[in-house]
């Protein structure tokens, strides 16, 4: 089963079943509710329930109709002025079916949108308002241009807390009768980053593996680098022996093949389990922040990192 099966099998399918943005369906239900909802404009991280609540809102509005009455567009595979001049256009100038008197496009990514296909986005929404509504979802509101946002209600999303990914968690444990240990579910919290998304895709790669998961399953699918191995590094450096603290990094990157940006997110969360002064993590942090940048702009990854470490030495010993 591909991870698209998964996701579309754990969709939510009514307002209920959306998880950890109940401000946002709480407001949006009542404007469902009243069979006219206004432009809107879904904003936030992903994995946070944005294409779920459009497609619900399409659901409850149309009932078994839903897909006779719903245009559904990624903006990022078709980003130009040719696709809202044609597809957009030719499906908003049609009636709706049955006693809702408008359908719904909805345009997924939509910051992805050129400025001039905005544009011309902005007068389909002008000319087509007595039949067709627009759900537009975006990561970035600031990308949309400002007739658009002035024209929405805008929602703006937030990424999922631990209570609502553990809520998740246990649905699809017992949908797929798995057994989670609670370390590992913390595992997949902390690799989803609040991300229901990647909550899926992970539970069901290591679902394919063994129906029992364990944390060891959890961070060798994820490949990510162990807290506990991080923290070694860290305490080498601080207690001044370099040479170690380089050792077990590239051992670390080496056998688990993590990347040197993942390697530095991981030396940033584990700063802050050190029993240091919080000046000393204060300064820790601002050089993992130069070091991430270097290597985002293409610097040699060991290299930087080689200078993290050493860096490190010198503020443990207080220079």
């Amino acid at each position: 089963m591909t991870s698209e099966i998964w996701t579309e099998k754990f969709r939510p399918n009514t307002f209920d079943e959306i998880t950890g943005q109940e401000d946002i369906v709480k407001r949006v239900k009542g404007l469902t509710n009243s069979m006219n909802i206004p432009h809107l404009l879904f904003a936030g991280p992903a994995g946070t329930g944005k294409s779920s609540l459009a497609i619900v809102i399409v659901k409850e509005l149309f009932g078994s109709s839903w897909k006779e009455n719903y245009l559904e567009l990624n903006a990022s595979d078709a980003r130009g002025i040719d696709v809202v001049r044609q597809e957009v256009k030719n499906f908003a100038r049609t009636k709706a079916i049955g006693k809702v008197p408008f359908k719904v496009i909805f345009l997924d990514e939509a910051d992805a949108l050129t400025r001039e296909a905005q544009q011309a986005l902005r007068r389909t929404m002008e000319n087509f308002t007595s039949t067709c509504r627009f759900i537009l979802s975006c990561n970035y509101s600031s990308k949309i241009i400002d007739p658009i946002q002035s024209r929405c209600a805008i929602f703006r999303f937030r990424l999922l807390e631990k209570k609502d990914i553990e809520k998740i968690i246990k649905r699809i444990a017992e949908s797929e009768k798995l057994e989670i240990e609670e370390k590992a579910a913390e595992a997949i919290y902390e690799s989803s980053e609040g991300d229901c998304r990647r909550v899926i895709n992970l539970l069901q790669a290591t679902s394919s593996i063994s129906p029992k998961i364990t944390y060891d399953l959890i961070t060798t699918v994820v490949s990510s680098a162990k807290p506990s191995d991080i923290k070694i590094v860290l305490e080498y450096a601080l207690s001044g022996d370099f040479v170690n603290s380089r050792e077990k990094l590239l051992d670390i990157m080496l056998k688990e093949s993590i990347s040197g940006q993942d390697i530095i997110k991981a030396i940033q969360k584990e700063i802050w389990n050190l029993n240091i002064e919080p000046e000393l993590k204060v300064k820790l942090i601002e050089k993992t922040g130069e070091i991430e940048f270097r290597l985002v702009e293409g610097s040699d990854e060991f290299i930087q990192l080689e200078s993290l470490l050493a860096s490190f030495v010198l503020a443990g010993r207080g220079r």
